[in-house]
């Protein structure tokens, strides 16, 4: 297997683990990012979107509702990005 044989296979499971989290809610917001953005992501990046995705769903939603502040170890610049794209996608 080539690298980009192993990033591609990174890439489909990270898109699947996003549309399947196990609450609806965070499908709706994750699967839809993935499915716009995940294709251009260096592993860098998906190393940025797996660390995002290994929180829990509920203190996740908290966080991309803005009803609670992300603790200091979250990735915020990388959080804003997806929920602007949440935002953005909600808004249309």
């Amino acid at each position: 297997m080539t690298a980009g044989e192993d990033i591609a296979i990174r890439r489909k499971r990270l898109r699947y683990r996003a549309w399947h989290r196990g609450t609806k809610e965070m499908d709706l917001v994750l699967g839809p990012y993935c499915d716009a953005n995940i294709e251009g992501f260096d592993a860098a990046t998906l190393d940025r979107l797996e660390a995002l995705m290994n929180e829990e769903d509920p203190p996740l939603l908290k966080w991309i509702m803005r009803q609670e502040d992300p603790p200091e170890h979250v990735d915020r610049a990388f959080l804003e990005l997806v929920i602007a794209d949440h935002q953005a996608r909600i808004s249309q």
